[in-house]
């Protein structure tokens, strides 16, 4: 295979993107291995109260990931992206085990810091060589593929967990299927992924830019959070999308509990907002390729808004669901959109730490996200904490508006993913 020439594009390097988008799913399955019973956990077995309390397991999750996501960036530039996914599923290895067997609720907290780092290495790294093999002319289809296989798997293995938990119990065994996840996603990173730094050598050498300045690490933080504006309209945007996400894995749980929904209904419902997000991404991200960046961002935050209101203003299985659609469609809107828009302005020879910095704002928003609505959850209910985050989420598809400008730098594209 090394001696075979260099090629970018989505076709000619089919085999090799399919198998990320396979990873990925593994990848995406840990997190959804809590996303509708970790909260009931925390009630119903360690009797943590407050929500605060609750949400620590998110926290923590969001702000290991995102600092594991800015060196994954330079991690991968030095030691190669290979190196970095398979050190990411080692990393996992523990989590499923500790959720399993927690004697104490700090147990459950400390395999979220290694499910965090997990992520981090892993989630990134497939992201990075999907950008790297695909080039320039796809990258919002390939940034669509990956995250749709990722949120798929986080749908079905939220569903599947909250099914395991109410016929068998909240512990341990919904959690044999991490373990499952865990092995057949480090086996296909060790023998089957291969590098795919020589993709990036090659775009260098082709692109328009080849002789750009090379930037310091600090050069490229400052330019992707404050300092290029669609860079920071991007970071700003991915913060306060996972704020919301944040908040969604941790409060609705609980909201969809205390309006009388029963677990398997909450599990529907968990899955719901992931499944419609994942599999709507299969045409945002191309969308993103022919349309442009900037509105479907925009406009993707304010269709999150209007989702988290009306979960916020009502009472029913069939509102919540109506909620739930539209948040993961604003959410497939904006978030394959968000990584393409990185690519576009990034030059490829600080693209991949341009990424960590992105993907270290976007995470921190879980950790903002869980902290912030669970003490407001604390100080004025549920309900309260729900509405403040949608007037956030409004607030921020405002800023793109504003501040961002279009970052598409090609004309229309066709919308045929083999191309």
């Amino acid at each position: 295979m090394s001696g075979q020439p260099v090629r970018l594009g989505l076709r000619e390097n089919m085999g090799q993107f399919s198998l990320l988008v396979l990873v990925n799913a593994f990848v995406g399955a840990m997190v959804g291995l809590e996303r509708s019973i970790l909260p009931a956990i925390a009630e119903q077995e360690f009797h943590v109260a407050a929500r605060a309390a609750i949400l620590s397991f998110i926290m923590v999750f969001g702000l290991a990931k995102a600092s594991t996501n800015y060196f994954a960036g330079r991690w991968s530039d030095r030691f190669g992206r290979k190196h970095v996914l398979v050190a990411g599923w080692l990393v996992a290895i523990p989590v499923p085990f500790m959720l399993m067997w927690a004697p104490a609720w700090n147990w459950v907290v400390a395999a979220n810091v290694l499910l965090g780092i997990s992520q981090g290495l892993t989630w990134s790294t497939t992201v990075i060589m999907k950008i790297d093999l695909v080039g320039p002319k796809k990258r919002g289809l390939a940034m669509g593929l990956n995250e749709f296989s990722g949120y798929l798997a986080v749908a079905g293995s939220a569903l599947a967990t909250s099914w395991v938990a109410a016929h068998y119990g909240l512990r341990p065994q919904p959690f044999y299927l991490g373990v499952g996840y865990v092995i057949v996603g480090l086996a296909l990173s060790v023998l089957l992924v291969r590098e795919t730094r020589q993709y990036v050598s090659h775009e260098s050498k082709i692109n328009s830019n080849v002789n750009a300045p090379p930037l310091s690490q600090k050069a490229i933080f400052m330019r992707t959070s404050l300092t290029d504006k669609s860079l920071s309209s991007v970071s700003q945007a991915g913060l306060v999308n996972n704020l919301n996400d944040g908040m969604a894995w941790g409060l609705f749980p609980l909201f969809f509990s205390a309006a009388g929904m029963t677990l398997e209904r909450v599990g529907m419902l968990a899955a719901l907002y992931p499944a419609v997000w994942g599999i709507a991404q299969l045409f945002t991200g191309a969308l993103s390729d022919r349309i442009g960046r900037k509105w479907l961002i925009a406009s993707g935050m304010w269709v999150q808004a209007a989702g988290i209101a009306i979960t916020a203003a009502t009472s029913t299985f069939v509102g919540f669901a109506t909620g739930a659609v539209l948040l993961g469609l604003g959410t497939a809107m904006v978030y394959p959109t968000l990584l393409a828009a990185i690519g576009d302005v990034a030059h490829p020879s600080w693209r991949a730490s341009a990424v960590g910095v992105y993907r270290l704002w976007r995470d921190l928003g879980y950790a903002v996200g869980a902290l912030l609505s669970g003490l407001v959850a604390d100080a004025f209910g549920l309900e309260t904490a729900i509405w403040c985050v949608a007037v956030l989420t409004l607030a921020s598809g405002m800023i793109a508006a504003l501040r961002m400008s279009e970052t598409l730098p090609v004309a229309p594209r066709s919308l045929d993913i083999c191309q």
